[in-house]
């Protein structure tokens, strides 16, 4: 008991406040340009760091419709630069109440196939965003609702020019969209996807945000809105389903506790179930704190070898412990609880892989299944800081490509549900991510906020990349905290993750040069894309500074004093 009362008090624990001349007038940085134009504009209107960010979040639902929007759901961290709490808001998407266990079980009972569940209305939850957004602006919001939207509005009203990444996405599902003929009609142009530099108008979405403008997010899950997102996945070309008025009247944006632990001198926070981003991350740090990671260096193959060895560790507990937790007893406390941690680390050789990577026995732990989920590399993170130190940290998506597919009101729908471990039940024990009615699916979302030891925030961040955004966040913290990389230069260091059997690297980096000495280590290493899609901002002597990943069409913006 005193354990678990040591791991609640220590998010009561209050920053101290940073020094007037570290402050800077505003920083905003996304996956899209005219994204980052639109927090910042509300940051040079005098609006908060949540105001920004909501107003990134409506921008993107119009310029980045095939990572997120308020069609989908997201996570929330805010730093309140005044009182120095952290404070989280869970806006996830949730199953409909016609769900059963069996939604993605073929007529044997099998789980069906990922890319046979994700198109239509099956897969499709109860988008969060609206309400996540209601609850922060509620919170520490400054300007009027209204104005939040001014930027989204004239993006869908004026039209915006189609990026490379978007178009690439366009072709990618051209033969899928031959039975979505709404997309087709919105993002097609004489019979083919858009190139780049077409420009999209989306009056129909212009509409709705209007609408949401002048009614709030009650006017998203009732009368208009949520009548066509029911017949949108009702009526869908395939996989048709259900989602009810009350589905919709029962959705609730959630305050939840954060996850924080230490990693040297640095606390890390992120977001608690049903995202598995804070455990996780802070379980690979927590493994890899006892070698001189510094030391080793990020050339030499060791770093990597040690890397990989802590990521699949964690990735195990993560298959068997993390789901909703208010459907599933996860044990938060036990599986960042140092003691456990350490035990894990020990089951890391300097010299030698492992053969294999088990789940642990973290305290607290019910007896689970290990079943591996789906998530497609997806999503999007967008950071704001405002003049009084507030810290605006979120990670939202749609999950795949354009989602379900469907649009609603010229929003594009999510395809949530297909981040449920499709089988219910494995070697006769209940799966914890398993789908159910009012359940939210596991997520990989990993926003984060470090604190140095003077406990002031540095360092705000997340990414982009399904099941890898937790391996693309943990790189970059090392790259900051160990190697001593500025966030920029830290989001660039490749990427690595792993499938089955195989230690993964980034094709188009250097560590391909150093891929036959992490073999020697007796791991099976193959290259790999690995696209990431980092924001964030860090504290420097100047000020706080935005940053993004160099793979991205990203921007950021600072404006310094």
């Amino acid at each position: 008991m005193k354990k678990l009362l040591t791991f609640f008090a220590f998010f009561l624990i209050t920053p101290i406040a940073l020094p007037a001349q570290a402050q800077n007038v505003g920083t905003a940085a996304s996956a899209h340009p005219e994204a980052t134009k639109a927090g910042f504009e509300i940051l040079q209107a005098g609006g908060s760091a949540a105001d920004a960010a909501m107003a990134m979040m409506l921008a993107l639902t119009v310029v980045e419709p095939q990572s997120s929007g308020i069609g989908g759901g997201g996570f929330l961290l805010h730093h309140d630069g005044d009182r120095g709490w952290i404070e989280t808001i869970d806006g996830r998407e949730m199953a409909p109440s016609s769900t059963k266990v069996d939604r993605f079980l073929d007529k044997d009972g099998k789980p069906e196939g990922f890319r046979a569940s994700v198109p239509g209305g099956k897969s499709v939850g109860v988008p969060g965003n609206m309400r996540l957004m209601e609850m922060a602006h509620r919170k520490w919001g400054k300007l009027p609702w209204e104005r939040l939207f001014e930027p989204a509005i004239r993006l869908a009203e004026q039209g915006y020019a189609v990026s490379n990444p978007q178009s690439d996405w366009m072709k990618r599902l051209a033969p899928l969209w031959v039975g979505f003929p709404e997309m087709q009609q919105l993002y097609w142009r004489d019979g083919a996807p858009a190139t780049p530099g077409t420009i999209i108008k989306n009056p129909e979405l212009g509409k709705l945000l209007r609408d949401l403008q002048a009614g709030g997010a009650d006017a998203f899950y009732t009368g208009e809105t949520a009548a066509a997102i029911s017949a949108a996945v009702a009526n869908a070309p395939a996989n048709k389903a259900a989602i009810s008025v009350d589905d919709f009247a029962n959705y609730k944006a959630k305050q939840r506790a954060p996850v924080c632990s230490m990693y040297r001198a640095y606390k890390i926070c992120g977001m608690g179930p049903p995202s598995s981003g804070g455990t996780t991350v802070q379980q690979i740090l927590g493994m890899l704190e006892r070698f001189d990671m510094k030391a080793i260096g990020p050339d030499n193959a060791k770093s990597w070898h040690l890397i990989a060895e802590a990521m699949r560790l964690a990735y195990a507990d993560r298959e068997k412990y993390l789901a909703d937790r208010d459907f599933v007893s996860v044990p938060v406390a036990g599986l960042i609880d140092p003691a456990y941690v350490g035990k894990r680390s020990k089951m890391i050789s300097a010299r030698r892989a492992r053969n294999s990577y088990l789940a642990g026995n973290p305290p607290g732990a019910e007896r689970r299944t290990a079943a591996i989920s789906s998530e497609v590399a997806g999503t999007t993170h967008f950071t704001a800081v405002d003049s009084e130190g507030n810290i605006a940290n979120m990670t939202s998506t749609v999950e795949g490509p354009f989602g379900s597919q469907l649009l609603a009101r010229g929003m594009v729908l999510n395809n949530e549900l297909t981040d449920f471990t499709f089988a219910p039940e494995k070697d006769g024990a209940p799966v914890a991510n398993r789908v159910e009615a009012g359940k939210r699916p596991l997520s990989s979302m990993s926003p984060t906020i470090v604190y140095n030891a003077q406990n002031e925030p540095v360092l705000a961040l997340g990414s982009a990349g399904g099941k890898r955004i937790i391996m693309h966040v943990t790189k970059t913290l090392i790259g900051v905290i160990d190697y001593g990389l500025t966030l920029e230069q830290a989001m660039a260091l490749p990427n690595i993750y792993f499938r089955r059997d195989k230690v993964l690297i980034e094709g188009a980096s250097d560590l391909t040069k150093l891929q036959a000495d992490i073999a020697s280590f007796g791991h099976v290493v193959d290259t790999s894309g690995l696209p990431s899609k980092l924001a964030g901002a860090q504290k420097t002597d100047k000020g706080w500074v935005g940053a993004v990943d160099p793979r991205s069409t990203g921007q950021a913006v600072s404006e310094l004093p």
